[in-house]
């Protein structure tokens, strides 16, 4: 599982049809790398600024309710961030 914060949005005019329904997100990891930024996808409303857990690879199927060709995929919105440790 990822951590990490919605940047923004991926529009696409076309798209496989399994995926209509499902919102393409931008995600920047909250730890290491800050430029690897991944698309996810997302059913849950998440928005700008939040920070959200992604799962990727193949639990990611786990997570969907249908099959569609997505690999990392929003499965929640994080309430509070972590804390720093002392």
């Amino acid at each position: 599982m990822i951590l990490g914060t919605i940047k923004g949005n991926v529009v696409s005019t076309r798209k496989c049809s399994s995926l209509v329904g499902f919102k393409l997100l931008l995600v920047e990891p909250f730890y290491g790398e800050k430029r690897n930024i991944i698309v996810a996808a997302d059913t849950i409303g998440a928005g700008i600024g939040e920070l959200v857990l992604v799962t990727t690879d193949n639990t990611t199927q786990y997570a969907l309710d249908r099959s569609a060709p997505v690999d990392a995929f929003v499965i929640g919105i994080v309430d509070s961030p972590p804390q720093a440790e002392l």
